[in-house]
């Protein structure tokens, strides 16, 4: 889905128009055909209150209710309800945010985008980023500026680097992204009987395209094998549903081999609902924006509206979002097309999830509703949005010049695009109206550093008009120290908006060799997703490179903190930097991962040519890990015994081993070190991957000369490979651990005994909505 991002204050105003203000419904005072239906009694279930509430409709107010843009139903005291909210990394924008134009609740804190906290692995961190989005959406909330469900996280893994909406993302790997999603949905919905905020896993499944190749997003047919789907595509959506139980999932604009995504029964119900158990609360699914819209104008599904509106619903859709007016629930009903089981089905689902969330509940029975604007961007939260993104951002490169040893008679010149804060380009996607922006350029002048400031390109070529190199090249020559700011902002990789090439724009790059041919010291700090960096890694003159991502409301402190040292810098690369000519060896339509003869292979596990590898990061000192000298001491393992002492309702969370590690800071810096650990070897069925992430951990404050121990923990489904029916199995053979990026240390271990299949998945049917009746709605 996408809203309009033009600037703060048409957004603010866009904000405004949304469906009224949001409003809990009186239990105590309202009608009394309200206050004495069974959805007031917060003593009996949920589930029975939900039924109760919706027994109590008529047909007409049923149907308006399906929709994103529910009406409520004044007869019986419910007002209307927006179910589009965003807060991808702090309330965002959206049609059921209402930010005000001045005063209370006219701004939230707007931390990193995913993809830079993320990369700080750390999932303490994430946890707690998502307690303060969910103390701030909550307080927004409790005085009608949105509702209780949001539509975050974006989980689709991002295995091809023009992806335009990458960035929103945790990263390339999957085992990466479930501990994201752990941390996150945990830190959103709260631990109390209550919902906190209702989370929303996006986009199921199999979607990472928006616009490429003559090829849109909303016709987009993903075809995508069973070893493939199971590997890559859903566990972040398994973690989701099965393990951390999310309240929501959006289903996605893509069709899956077939059929589209919001009406497959095998995703939605067999996969998602029953083989998961993804219905221990009755929980439900929303439709992204116009997906349904797509079935009949774009994937040629259905030919009408009702139909496709039918179809959806009939599949396991429960809300269907719409950008306008175009779905046709009642011509659905009015054709006898849409059962009216199956419409309070979905109603039950939906407004179960808000009773959860203490929709109905007075005021002293939910432990949530005394938020208020008093716990928006605190200085608390304020601190932890420019922690959220200096621990992410990632060091590529440094000859010595960093950490900056300067002071205030050092001239410094800031140079690009957004080396200071008059536009959004630091925020990225799905943000909202921050109360500040402090860019590299108020960030170096509030440390007192002497600073000059030029612009520079963003997307221009060589070929166009130049206004920025005269300026700039003068700024660079009468400074000792030259930082170049550019990178990506949102014109050039967005939702919508996928890229064609992942090399450097050409007057970006053009701007970066003058600056360099200067001989200065140089430091470039790239906004955004990764270009390709190959030729500024072998300028001696480009004295060092950071990623910063995209940093959020406080993006230039975050920067300076890290340039400093104030912040010595940890984060490690979440996707794996390409070289640039990648994108003409595989189309983004090509949804394989392993290497054949028209696809090199994607991410690390298939891909060994990078620029710089998934998992890549410097520091300012130097560390030396280390397996424990007791690492998997046994040696051999037997399959069949490791399972006899499981008691874990699902084989692939059994424990298998912890194990010990030691960091030992080098250097002469503090520092925290991010230990990544991987499995390789050639068990299982071939091809075999180079090595997949099995553990990570990230250890804080390492002194100089000191040595931290920690420990790795891991699951025999960690141990697990897939096979081409998509099963997860645990094989005999040697497994080797790998430690860091590059490899530090290596520790082996053996598994004997006969294989044993840890998840059976479901299979498919040939027409992902057999045993629906489809073809009743679908005429052509």
């Amino acid at each position: 889905m996408r809203y309009p991002t033009i600037s703060l204050t048409c957004l603010s105003l866009l904000s405004t128009q949304a469906l009224g203000r949001m409003a809990f419904p009186d239990c105590v005072d309202g009608p009394e055909i309200l206050t004495t239906n069974l959805v007031c009694n917060t003593t009996a279930s949920p589930a029975e209150r939900a039924a109760a509430l919706i027994s109590a409709w008529n047909i007409t107010e049923k149907l308006v209710n399906l929709v994103d843009k529910s009406l409520g139903a004044p007869r019986l005291g419910l007002g209307a309800y927006d179910w589009w909210n965003e807060a991808l990394h702090g309330v965002g924008w959206s049609p059921g945010v209402v930010f005000a134009p001045s005063g209370e609740f006219s701004h939230a804190t707007s931390f990193a985008s995913p993809i830079l906290l993320s990369a700080a692995f750390d999932d303490d961190l994430v946890h707690t980023v998502a307690e303060v989005i969910s103390n701030e959406a909550r307080a927004f909330s409790n005085f009608g500026h949105a509702g209780l469900d949001y539509w975050t996280p974006n989980i689709n893994p991002y295995k091809d680097p023009r992806w335009g909406r990458g960035s929103e993302t945790p990263g390339e790997d999957p085992f990466r992204i479930k501990g994201y999603v752990k941390a996150l949905i945990d830190g959103l919905q709260g631990t109390e009987d209550i919902t906190k905020v209702i989370a929303t896993c996006k986009h199921y499944a199999a979607y990472d395209l928006e616009y490429w190749g003559g090829i849109k997003r909303y016709e987009f047919d993903a075809i995508v094998g069973m070893q493939d789907l199971v590997e890559y595509y859903l566990p972040p959506f398994q973690q989701c549903a099965r393990d951390s139980k999310v309240k929501s999932i959006m289903c996605s604009y893509n069709s899956v081999n077939g059929t589209p995504a919001c009406a497959s029964t095998y995703l939605m119900e067999t996969v998602l609902r029953d083989f998961w158990e993804w219905n221990d609360e009755n929980q439900y699914i929303t439709s992204d924006c116009n997906a349904i819209l797509n079935f009949h104008e774009d994937h040629n599904y259905t030919t009408t509206a009702a139909q496709s509106a039918a179809i959806s619903l009939i599949s396991g859709t429960d809300s269907i979002c719409e950008v306008g007016t175009n779905t046709d629930i009642v011509g659905a009903w009015n054709q006898t097309l849409l059962p009216e089981p199956v419409i309070d089905l979905a109603l039950r689902r939906m407004y179960e999830g808000l009773i959860r969330a203490g929709y109905f509940d007075p005021i002293e029975a939910t432990p949530y509703r005394s938020l208020s604007w008093k716990d928006v961007n605190t200085p608390e939260a304020q601190a932890l949005a420019v922690r959220s993104a200096a621990e992410g951002i990632v060091l590529k490169k440094n000859d010595g010049l960093l950490p900056l040893k300067v002071d205030n008679a050092t001239s410094i010149a800031l140079i690009g695009f957004w080396s200071d804060a008059t536009n959004l380009a630091m925020l990225g996607g799905y943000a909202g109206t921050p109360s500040y922006l402090q860019g590299p350029l108020q960030a170096a002048q509030k440390i007192g550093y002497k600073t000059i400031n030029a612009t520079g390109p963003l997307k221009q070529n060589t070929s166009d008009a130049d206004t920025w190199t005269e300026t700039a090249l003068k700024a660079a020559s009468e400074s000792d120290v030259v930082i170049y700011f550019g990178g990506n902002d949102m014109t050039i990789e967005a939702e919508e908006l996928d890229r064609f090439s992942i090399a450097w724009p050409s007057a970006q790059l053009a701007l970066i060799e003058k600056l360099s041919d200067l001989g200065k010291p140089f430091i470039v700090v790239e906004l955004g997703d990764q270009n390709d960096d190959t030729s500024l890694l072998n300028d001696g003159n480009v004295s060092a490179i950071l990623w910063a991502g995209f940093p959020g409301q406080d993006g230039g402190t975050a920067v300076f903190d890290v340039l400093t040292g104030k912040t010595a810098p940890a984060g490690r690369l979440p996707t794996t930097l390409y070289p640039s000519d990648y994108v003409n060896q595989v189309p983004m339509t090509d949804m394989s991962l392993r290497p054949s003869e028209t696809n090199p292979g994607r991410t690390y596990k298939w891909y060994d040519e990078a620029v710089l590898p998934f998992g890549f990061g410097l520091h300012y000192t130097t560390f030396k890990p280390s397996f424990g000298s007791d690492a998997f001491a046994e040696k051999t393992y037997d399959i069949s015994e490791l399972l006899s002492t499981c008691e874990e309702r699902y084989l692939d969370l059994c424990p298998f081993k912890t194990v010990d590690i030691s960091i030992k800071n080098t250097g002469n810096i503090t520092s925290d070190f991010v230990a990544l650990a991987f499995l390789s070897g050639e068990y299982g069925p071939a091809p075999h991957p180079i090595k997949e992430l099995a553990a990570y951990t990230r250890v804080k404050e390492v002194k100089e000369g000191e040595e931290k121990k920690a420990n790795l923990s891991l699951k025999l489904g960690d141990l697990a490979r897939v096979d081409e029916r998509g099963n997860t199995i645990l094989y005999p053979g040697t497994y080797k651990f790998l430690l860091d990026v590059p490899t530090q240390d290596t520790v082996s271990f053996e598994l004997t005994g006969e294989e044993k299949v840890l998840i059976e998945f479901p299979q498919p049917p040939e027409d992902l909505g057999e045993g629906n009746g489809h073809e009743k709605y679908t005429p052509k």
